[in-house]
């Protein structure tokens, strides 16, 4: 793993405040959070039972997306949002299609960070981690680091697994993913999953954004999704699905309106 800038120091770990990554490590069963997100989860979890399992499907949906990718050729990947390191992680799928295949990840949360450090595991010399921020696409697609591994004329794997419902439209989510795709060459992917509501009863929305006071979870239509994407990338069989159906044989699947969480893949052109 690449080390933070050489002399400095990890930015403070805030454990009174919920943080996305945190949380989600709570909702798969992880022991890498802190009592405020604790809460916030089981906020989240009395209003909408099933996010454990919706949890779950979006992890098994980032297995099948970045392993299809990897079958594509692609030896390079760009996870944005990676969380905090639990099994299935993306270097672990990949490296099983080739041991030599490169991944950044990049995450905002510092724990995400020290737990990196200590936790991800994979051939010497193809993974390394940014300290950066999906709403500031530049910080990332510039890192010297990222320049280390990742070469940026040659195809590259885009992960954007639950991460894009976390940047407002203020904050131009549709200019996010432009600035993105645009520095990619013609011949990479993106495997992309978004939170939505479009099928979820009204009551439990406006419980739902009892949690949300501060507008930081932006919920998008299927619709609405594949347009931050539009005229970018063509997007593959079977389109814009629920994480749970995305190449998904399990007869089992959690429903579409349990999971709450759209999908797509799609390759640049």
């Amino acid at each position: 793993m690449t080390e933070h800038a050489a002399g400095s120091r990890p930015p403070a770990i805030d454990s009174s405040r919920p943080h996305p990554a945190r949380r989600y490590n709570y909702w798969l069963g992880g022991k890498d959070h802190f009592a405020a997100d604790r809460e916030s989860g089981d906020q989240i979890a009395a209003v909408m039972p099933s996010i454990r399992t919706a949890a779950l499907e979006n992890r098994a949906f980032l297995g099948r997306a970045a392993g299809h990718i990897a079958r594509q050729g692609v030896r390079q990947f760009l996870d944005i949002g990676t969380g905090i390191p639990a099994p299935g992680n993306t270097h672990e799928i990949v490296q099983a299609v080739d041991p030599q295949a490169r991944i950044v990840y990049a995450d905002n949360d510092p724990l995400v960070l020290t737990h990196a450090r200590a936790l991800m595991a994979g051939t010497p010399g193809t993974i390394a981690y940014l300290d950066a921020d999906l709403r500031d696409p530049a910080s990332i697609l510039d890192h010297p680091d990222l320049h280390k591994l990742l070469d940026l004329s040659e195809p590259v794997g885009l992960l954007l697994i639950a991460v894009l419902h976390f940047v407002r439209d203020d904050e131009d989510a549709d200019g996010v993913v432009a600035q993105l795709l645009d520095r990619l060459p013609a011949g990479s992917w993106v495997a992309a999953s978004h939170a939505t509501w479009e099928h979820t009863p009204e009551h439990v929305v406006a419980e739902l954004q009892k949690s949300n006071r501060d507008g930081r979870f932006v919920p998008r239509d299927g619709h609405r999704f594949a347009d931050l994407f539009a005229g970018r990338i063509e997007i593959v069989e079977p389109g814009v699905v629920s994480v749970a159906d995305w190449h998904n044989d399990n007869p089992a699947r959690a429903a579409a309106a349990d999971v709450m969480c759209n999908a797509l893949v799609g390759r640049k052109p």
